[in-house]
């Protein structure tokens, strides 16, 4: 029997409307959605009138889900991998259903789409031959300072943030880089209320401020590139040292290993040596 294909498919952030026609055709022909709230997805496929059968995978049950998924597909069904919004994967769950697909020889392919670290780049206005998707800092002002300061360097850097923490994180990007370092607030990307501005961080903080409003929804932001440092590189031992002096040795290597893509194990064991 011909395995099934597993389709990461990317879905609007905000917008319903943004949805592709090919992420819809696949949506429709899939037997299986595998999808971080099986609520959240319902509303955009019964808006496009796609009636596939759902499946729940999400971070407090990935592994068990993704065992269920990977026999589907070995018996032929093909499954579609969506999360709440934008590109799974992406700090969202997915990761280990892919990883755990390769390792089965089942094929993976891409439906690219939507993203809010894509669409926060586009309207930045920084270089960004390259630029360092850092996703959400840890909740802990110590431990946020830390990743900050490991992030630090000639590219613009993407951070997530929830509305009950940007007031915070907003405090700790100036303690960082200063309050002349410019950063780009994105707001409820693609949405009703949307806003996009471009401000110091010192003006952004006051932005924030303004009204009550804006500090609610979901939060994009694009720090400016620092200085070019000659050999300027994310030292992954760097960074894991610097998580360590506030994080346990496994929450510590993995987030590095999320900021600067060097494998978890090895980084765990790098600090279970320190």
């Amino acid at each position: 029997m011909t395995p099934g294909v597993l389709y990461v498919v990317a879905t609007p952030i905000g917008n319903l409307a943004d949805a592709s026609p090919r992420a819809l055709d696949t949506l429709r022909a899939a037997h299986l959605v595998a999808c971080e709230d099986t609520r959240t997805t319902r509303t955009l496929l019964a808006r496009h009138g796609v009636t596939a059968r759902t499946v729940a995978l999400h971070e407090h049950n990935e592994k068990r889900a993704t065992a269920s998924l990977l026999d589907a597909l070995r018996r032929g069904q093909d499954v579609a991998l969506v999360s709440d919004a934008g590109t799974p994967a992406l700090s969202d769950p997915g990761a280990w259903l892919v990883a755990e697909a390769h390792r089965a020889g089942i094929r993976v392919s891409p439906v690219p789409g939507p993203s809010a670290a894509a669409a926060a780049i586009s309207v930045c206005g920084f270089p960004a031959a390259r630029f360092l998707f850092a996703g959400f800092l840890p909740a802990s002002a110590s431990a946020r300072r830390k990743v900050l300061e490991a992030l630090d360097g000639p590219w613009p850097v993407v951070i997530y943030e929830a509305p009950h923490r940007i007031a915070e994180t907003l405090a700790d990007l100036r303690a960082v880089f200063g309050g002349e370092r410019e950063v780009v607030i994105t707001r409820e990307l693609t949405k009703k209320f949307e806003e996009v501005a471009r401000l110091p961080i010192d003006k952004a903080i006051l932005w924030l401020e303004a009204r009550k409003e804006r500090a609610q929804g979901e939060f994009a932001l694009v720090l400016s590139p620092g200085a070019e440092r000659a050999g300027a590189r994310l030292d992954a031992e760097k960074v894991l040292e610097l998580l360590m002096e506030a994080l346990a040795p496994s929450e510590a290597a993995r987030l590095a290993a999320k900021i600067t893509g060097v494998p978890k194990n090895e980084l765990y064991r790098k600090a279970l040596k320190s």
